[in-house]
């Protein structure tokens, strides 16, 4: 009999990455009856997953490049996904100002269109193709849920008033807000739920081909283990070419692109509940969006990135460009002093020998090794489709387990997920009568973080007090205890980073005093303590 770190047998699938494509296959694959272990090298969604621009998209600026199947998926994607997980994605509308200095890219598809039947056009963007653009946007996805684009005169509504006098007009189109890491998170937790074994500060050292089986070795918080699988996805994210090379030690042609796509965090800039769609003279764009109530998040860049995955940060180049290019929209200059926090991530995109950063596909890519035991390797993908990547993925797999069941994800909601998509303010409500004590931020925090699983965090509490030891910002010993527990938190930073973003509102020395207390629970825990 083979054995897969002492449980006894093998597991189906052994995949390699705890961001959102890894935990979004491995409960796609535990649904179908599945046996699957995962394994990250650090926290889940510590790497790209937790960086990006937490949106549900379609990309609107993907239909310039001719990607309509990408954005058709996309968008269809962003209401199925609302209604599973409606208490950390919702619906959001974004305001596109108009003005003659929007630029394209000059190796567009549609910029070279254009300029071949338009050259007096110089690049611009013609308010009628905007408008094109966004009827496409607002028809592909087979929206029901999201209202449609409208025309908006910035001289008459609030959204102007943040805005340069020069910009007077501007579409409003609808996408969709996404927590990032808690979605990664709750992917986990329900993967783990249907009996997936999820492992996390446990990297892979080795993974070889063997008697019809992968043999995969970890070194993790307890040692080293030995595993043994039918199959290896490589879900890898920025280190997908490492494991196919220096992991798995196959040679392949495949490989990736890795681009920086850095975010600034500022203090709040506008009053409204709505974002900007800023384009630029240079052909890119960002977005300014509302973040944690009291911020504006700004972003994102776009750069090669040359170093290891790793040693990703936002550069001061990145900031201030980004400083400048919101500035070119906003009536008050976006300065370093506005700046409260910065972070970056780095995109896994496909190779596809794109001349930029900005022209390389954000489709995915999914390759299959069969010269021997099956080997999936996941390149690129957003964040939007992963569950149709996990679709796919499992799609190319099922001819080698021909007992799993079809497809079932579709709508099925995550934790906490089991409300109407429009029910947080009744939610929220109802969670305020229960428990008194909690302020309106408080309890909109928690229905927003664990939708109906917040009470059960709660439990019979009368006061604050009853929750425990008070962290700071409304994070307290009860959630942290959740938090570890069922969320495979082990340290500050998974949670006032990842599951939260409370460290944009705790001091450096709150966040040591919560480090020092999940390590002495851990210990606590641990079976050496007994």
């Amino acid at each position: 009999m083979v054995t897969d770190g002492g449980t006894g047998v093998a597991s189906d699938l052994f995949i390699i990455g705890g961001g959102i494509n890894g935990c979004g296959i491995a409960r796609d694959a535990t649904g179908r009856g599945l046996t699957v272990t995962l394994a990250e090298q650090g926290d889940l969604a510590q790497g790209t997953s937790s960086a990006s621009t937490k949106l549900f998209h379609g990309g609107l600026r993907y239909l310039e490049y001719f990607e309509f199947r990408l954005v058709r998926e996309a968008l269809e994607e962003r209401e199925t996904l609302l209604v599973a997980m409606p208490h950390i994605s919702w619906p959001m509308r974004f305001v596109l100002p108009l003005s003659p200095d929007m630029r394209f890219e000059s190796d567009t598809p549609t910029a070279r269109l254009l300029r071949w039947v338009m050259p007096w056009a110089r690049g611009r963007r013609p308010d009628w193709l905007i408008r094109l653009g966004l009827y496409m946007y607002d028809t592909m996805g087979g929206r029901k849920i999201l209202p449609a684009t409208r025309a908006v005169d910035l001289t008459k509504d609030p959204a102007g008033k943040a805005l340069k006098p020069k910009f007077r007009k501007a579409f409003e189109y609808s996408d969709c807000w996404v927590e990032d890491s808690r979605l990664v998170a709750l992917n986990a937790r329900d993967a783990a739920a249907r009996g997936a074994r999820i492992m996390t500060r446990t990297r892979v050292v080795s993974a070889e081909r063997r008697d019809g089986l992968w043999h995969v070795t970890t070194e993790g918080p307890h040692g080293t283990d030995h595993h043994q699988a039918r199959a290896l996805v490589n879900a890898g994210g920025p280190w997908v070419e490492d494991v196919i090379r220096n992991v798995a030690r196959i040679n392949s042609a495949e490989g990736v692109r890795l681009v920086r796509g850095s975010h600034i965090v500022t203090k709040r800039l506008f009053d409204h509940d709505r974002c900007y769609f800023f384009q630029g003279t240079d052909g890119r764009i960002i977005f300014a969006i509302p973040y944690e109530q009291d911020f504006t998040l700004i972003g994102t860049t776009d750069k090669d990135h040359q170093s290891a995955p790793k040693d990703v940060k936002c550069t001061d180049e990145e900031r201030d460009y980004l400083l400048a290019f919101a500035s070119q929209y906003f009536a008050r200059p976006v300065t370093r002093d506005d700046v409260v926090w910065t972070y970056s991530g780095v995109r896994p995109l496909y190779n596809d020998g794109a001349k930029s950063a900005t022209a390389a596909t954000r489709d995915y890519v999914l390759s299959l090794d069969q010269n021997g035991a099956p080997l999936l390797n996941v390149f690129g993908g957003k964040i939007t489709t992963y569950r149709r990547l996990a679709e796919s993925a499992l799609a190319k797999l099922m001819p080698f387990f021909p007992r799993a069941t079809a497809a079932w994800t579709a709508r099925v909601a995550l934790p906490g997920g089991d409300f109407p998509h429009d029910g947080v303010a009744a939610l929220t409500s109802g969670l305020k009568t229960q428990y008194p004590f909690l302020s309106p931020y408080w309890a909109g925090r928690l229905i927003r973080a664990y939708g109906t699983e917040a009470a059960a965090i709660l439990g019979g509490a009368g006061t604050p007090e009853a929750l425990g030891r008070d962290f700071g910002a409304t994070l307290t010993e009860a959630e942290v205890r959740w938090l570890m527990a069922r969320e495979f938190a082990v340290a500050a930073a998974d949670i006032v980073w990842r599951r939260s973003k409370l460290g944009l509102r705790m001091t450096a020395d709150q966040i040591e005093t919560l480090d020092r207390f999940m390590a002495d629970a851990a210990r606590a825990l641990s079976p050496a303590a007994e």
